[in-house]
């Protein structure tokens, strides 16, 4: 719209047209120069389109015989797509196969172990007449005996490990600090379940991990898998965006609770699923926030359940932690307690009395019948179960949903595009920020409890757990969560497959595991240490990163050209090597 002109002060000539929005800026200008893309910003699309790491660690390899160093890059392995989208998007398939390998396995993955060999046992015989002679030492009060026969003890279960046995045969008699670990007393709490829990069938769990095998009328066999996804309880009417529809209502209090004890209830409520069901339920799924910002997991599991057991057993799932009564603040984070550096404890701001240690904390419990655990976190009502037939579209999609975010921080699951969601989540925080997430956590101090092995550093609301950062909103364990016997893999032994199968591919007969060993007295030994950014023998990034460009398009190239030449059935595999 133009401006009215007053009477008599018309402009001579009118205003020149709007200049059309598709026509080029003229050759040299400045407009024109912006418009040319950036040669640093397409080395690095490139670099991550190919799966070269952006942020490499540096290492410096010192030849000892010779001097000869030499400057290598490794990968960061960040599982972060904010820090090195590559490495991330790298780690995100690696989970996708050994998600896809252990979901419909029809075998059991763990190998039973090996009999002991005779040297083996010989060793635990041995071990046996130490600890005997051992506990008669003790008997007779003969204490010279029994340090000498600890120092044996030792040398033998070193023997044992270097035999090739799994584990400790017993646990030892004294601690790493040397304090007798007779002497400590572990705290029992009853294993009654609640009057408000459902009773569970419990059943002996079988040692198998597969599931049932279906028969159809015209013979054919299935062997069918489920999905399932498992939530927290509601705090609150909330809104299509996740944000509470009254949020001085809505219980920030509990929602932090919960989601610091979540993975404690993940792990409960798989026990009685196997313990009600009878055989070992083996899964792999991952935990991540909801709109609301409560954490939910999705999981796949081999095998398939009923789903009215599996809203049983997740009615029926409950966690209590006995910690000290923590409902209301004793100290706020503008007053707390003070430490009292010569009686080594933290004490009051006014009186100067020492805060209750928490050894007292948790006697007082102890000997309260009466007393209530500070907490008990359950399941909500949604529990969505489904069945996934193995080879379809539908497994290739769900197990794209069930990593859909693992590459993410719980915080960038759910961008806030709102003033109203960025409230919701200052709130969270905040409540976040002074509830306890361990023994040792130093929001104890705001609740008028010592922390566990406390010290003089210790700030209040200020705990350096995860559970307390912005970007986990409480998630503090580990976001993917996979069975011991899902696949029978680790991922090193995931990663090992696909090199092997590049290897196959490439017609490459000999690997790093298959070479012939080098005498150790002609192998050049070397040193390994990190190099600085400043040091004047370490190239410029970008220097780095075209070399590895070019490394990888070779690399990807050859593959290519190998797979031209082979059957059309041998595909790419989900994870290539790095």
């Amino acid at each position: 719209m133009t401006a009215p002109t007053l009477p008599g002060l018309a402009p001579d000539t009118p205003p020149p047209a709007a200049v059309p929005a598709t026509v080029a800026p003229a050759a040299g200008s400045r407009a024109a120069r912006l418009a040319l893309p950036m040669s640093r910003h397409v080395l690095t699309e490139m670099a991550a389109e190919y799966g070269v790491c952006l942020h490499p660690v540096t290492l410096r390899r010192t030849n000892l015989q010779t001097g000869q160093t030499e400057i290598i890059d490794l990968p960061c392995g960040s599982t972060r797509e904010d820090k090195c989208a590559p490495c991330a998007k790298r780690a995100r398939r690696l989970r996708q196969t050994q998600i896809r390998e252990g979901w419909h396995r029809a075998d059991e993955p763990a190998p039973t172990p090996q009999p002991a060999t005779e040297g083996q046992r010989a060793l635990i015989v041995l071990r046996a007449h130490f600890e005997f002679a051992r506990d008669e030492a003790v008997r007779a009060a003969q204490w010279d005996q029994v340090d000498e026969l600890d120092d044996a003890i030792g040398e033998v279960e070193e023997a044992i490990s270097a035999e090739g046995l799994r584990g400790r045969v017993a646990p030892p008699h004294t601690s790493d600090d040397g304090e007798d670990q007779g002497e400590g007393k572990r705290r029992k709490r009853s294993t009654r379940r609640r009057q408000d829990a459902p009773d569970l069938p419990r059943k002996k769990v079988e040692p198998r991990t597969v599931g049932r095998v279906y028969s159809a009328p015209d013979g054919t066999q299935h062997r069918p898998s489920m999905w399932l996804s498992l939530t927290l309880d509601s705090y609150g009417r909330v809104r299509d965006d996740g944000t509470p529809v009254d949020p001085d209502s809505y219980d920030y209090r509990r929602a932090a609770w919960d989601a610091v004890h979540f993975a404690r209830l993940l792990d409960r409520f798989w026990q009685n699923l196997r313990r009600c069901v009878g055989w070992n339920v083996q899964y792999a799924g991952c935990v991540e926030p909801q709109r609301r910002l409560a954490p939910h997991a999705h999981f796949a599991i081999r095998g398939t359940i009923p789903r009215a057991v599996l809203r049983q057993v997740a009615a029926a799932t409950y966690h209590q932690v006995w910690w000290p009564p923590a409902d209301e603040l004793v100290y706020s984070l503008d007053r707390p307690p003070l430490w009292d550096g010569e009686r080594r404890e933290w004490v009051d701001p006014d009186t100067r009395e020492p805060l209750t240690t928490w050894a007292d904390a948790l006697d007082l419990i102890d000997s309260d019948p009466d007393a209530a655990p500070a907490h008990v976190v359950r399941f909500g009502a949604q529990v969505h179960a489904e069945g996934v037939t193995p080879g379809t579209v539908h497994a290739n999609r769900t197990i794209g949903y069930i990593t859909k975010y693992i590459t993410k921080s719980a915080a960038d699951c759910h961008k806030p595009d709102s003033d109203r969601q960025r409230d919701h989540l200052d709130r969270l925080w905040e409540q976040l920020r002074i509830t306890p997430c361990n023994e040792r956590c130093a929001n104890w101090l705001l609740y008028g409890v010592q922390p566990k092995k406390a010290h003089g550093r210790l700030q209040a609301g200020r705990c350096k757990g995860k559970v307390h950062q912005r970007a986990t909103l409480g998630i503090g364990g580990r976001r993917i969560l996979v069975s011991r016997d899902w696949s029978g893999k680790t991922l090193a032994d995931h990663r090992a497959d696909a090199r092997a199968w590049v290897r196959n591919l490439l017609g490459v007969t000999t690997g790093a595991d298959d070479a012939e060993p080098v005498d150790q007295h002609d192998a050049p030994a070397y040193a390994w240490e990190m190099a600085r950014p400043d040091d004047p023998d370490i190239p410029p990034l970008q220097h780095r990163l075209l070399r590895a460009l070019s490394q990888r398009a070779q690399w990807k190239a050859a593959l290519l050209a190998a797979s031209d030449r082979a059957s059309p059935d041998s595909a790419l595999p989900a994870e290539q090597p790095a």
